[in-house]
């Protein structure tokens, strides 16, 4: 790394490091632990699985509980308010003044409440409501995706004070939409802009890590299309043994329909516009992360055959290409299926319909709104045997790809991951969606950007058996602690 600029903040000696170390590990240990485990046990799943949450009111009671813990640590000069805006999911808005003299930048920490639904196959002794400490893992829904976040962003703050080491100015915003597409935080984002101040620092914790051994920092974001597309061939279902063979399969139809959209031997997606050319310097990332992973960017995930020789194996097995495919080529998902009944259901009729719900992932530059409208084009137009297909939107946000990292930033979170992993921070991109980022990218054109979490290996987001891994959160904690002081 160069030399470090000396008109910026001095950055915590080794002590003041394991100092706050041992505060984030018993902050984690005796007040951060126990809140996760009652925020689990909530069942607040975002708007678009529960479409009466204003009346189950499960997301409003994260929100409180939060908003109350935060408040609880009675942190000197904190302003904190749950915002409501009429008719939207509820978020939460602090603010610390800097600390440190002359300091004019803001630090934004960004987290979220919401939950992914329930899932299947969960083990047994395991549920995403019954939340379960395990070997230094926090089972259950929504600990790690992302509800510990705003517990340990107050966390680094507090860490720092009580080390007293000086930082900026530093604002949370924690909603509770984002497993929904953030479809309101643009009118938080709208309604909190004089209170945001000039932002320098974003520090998101909703993403995740190549493995648990060192500071990640995620470089760029997929973006996502989702909707409905539905098939229909009869108005009620008939005996098969009568009318097949006259009367086309609804789920052939369906077939044929996504085969314009994806070729089934590769799973590549055929419209040129669903793809981009991939920046020169995120493949040489990409092989620089493949360098440290290897083989476990592909053997991570659960195979049905294990992922031996012979057993189930991925669409490629270099690691390069692996990580590449996951994070800047577009991907199409089955998510949902309605109209086919239960095995144990199924008789012999003729179904008059097939629904599925489609999830298609998008590299970081291509514009989902575009995606959405011409995913539409593609599905409905010339229908064979003139069935009725119809493709329904149902959600959509376009990726992101990071700017480049400021010096001081990269020394920063590079000391940060030395200091408290000991080991040096690597970068890598990520399949998901964060639809935050694009939003502050744009209202914020010249703030550095530290997008990080604890979704490492297995932890599984929105599947079954989800955990949050506490000691690399803990580590975590303590890093971004130590990138805010380091923060200008």
């Amino acid at each position: 790394m160069n030399a470090r600029d000396p008109q910026l903040p001095r950055l915590p000696d080794a002590a003041q490091a394991r100092a706050l170390a041992g505060f984030a590990a018993e902050a984690w240990d005796e007040r951060i632990v126990p809140a996760l485990t009652d925020y689990i046990a909530v069942p607040a799943k975002s708007p678009m699985f529960d479409p009466d949450w204003a009346a189950h009111g499960h997301l409003d009671r994260v929100a409180r509980d939060a908003a109350a813990w935060v408040e609880a640590r009675k942190l000197p000069g904190l302003k904190l308010e749950l915002v409501r805006l009429p008719g939207r999911t509820p978020v939460i808005f602090f603010e610390l003044a800097a600390t440190r003299a002359g300091s004019t930048g803001t630090v934004l920490l960004y987290g979220h409440l919401d939950k992914q639904p329930e899932f299947n196959g969960w083990r047994s002794g395991l549920g995403p409501w019954t939340p379960k400490l395990d070997g230094g893992l926090l089972y259950g829904r929504g600990g790690a995706d992302d509800g510990y976040a705003v517990y340990a962003a107050v966390t680094a703050i507090e860490a720092l004070q009580a080390q007293g080491l000086q930082h900026p100015r530093c604002v949370g915003l924690i909603e509770t939409c984002e497993e929904s597409g953030s479809g309101d935080l643009p009118h938080y984002l709208e309604a909190l802009k004089d209170r945001l101040g000039q932002v320098g620092l974003v520090v998101c914790l909703d993403s995740g890590a190549g493995n648990y051994d060192q500071l990640w920092l995620t470089t760029s974001l997929r973006g996502v299309a989702t909707g409905t597309l539905k098939v229909e061939i009869l108005t009620e279902g008939v005996h098969s043994g009568d009318a097949s063979g006259l009367v086309p399969s609804s789920f052939r139809i369906m077939r044929q329909v996504l085969d314009r959209l994806e070729d089934s031997a590769s799973g590549r997606l055929l419209p040129a516009s669903l793809h981009c050319e991939i920046p020169a310097a995120r493949v040489a990332e990409a092989r620089a992360t493949a360098a440290i992973l290897g083989d476990e960017v592909w053997r991570r995930f659960p195979w049905a055959c294990g992922a031996d020789g012979g057993a189930s194996l991925p669409t490629t097995t270099d690691p390069v290409d692996a990580l590449l495919a996951r994070t800047w080529r577009p991907a199409l998902s089955v998510t949902g299926v309605d109209g086919l009944p239960a095995l144990g259901d199924a008789g012999n009729v003729l179904r008059p319909h097939t629904a599925f719900k489609l999830s298609l992932r998008l590299p970081p530059p291509v514009d989902a709104a575009a995606a959405v409208a011409e995913l539409k084009r593609l599905l409905e137009d010339g229908a064979p045997y003139n069935a009725r297909v119809t493709f329904h939107p149902d959600g959509a946000a376009s990726g992101w790809d990071a700017p480049a990292v400021a010096p001081w930033l990269a020394q920063a979170m590079n000391e940060a991951s030395r200091a408290h992993f000991g080991a040096p921070l690597a970068t890598i991109g990520q399949g998901g969606t964060i639809p935050l980022m694009n939003m502050l990218q744009q209202g914020f054109p010249a703030a550095q950007m530290m997008v990080c979490g604890v979704l490492g290996p297995k932890s599984n987001a929105h599947g079954p058996n989800e955990f949050l891994h506490v000691p690399y959160a803990k580590k975590l904690t303590a890093a971004v602690a130590q990138v805010i002081a380091a923060c200008p």
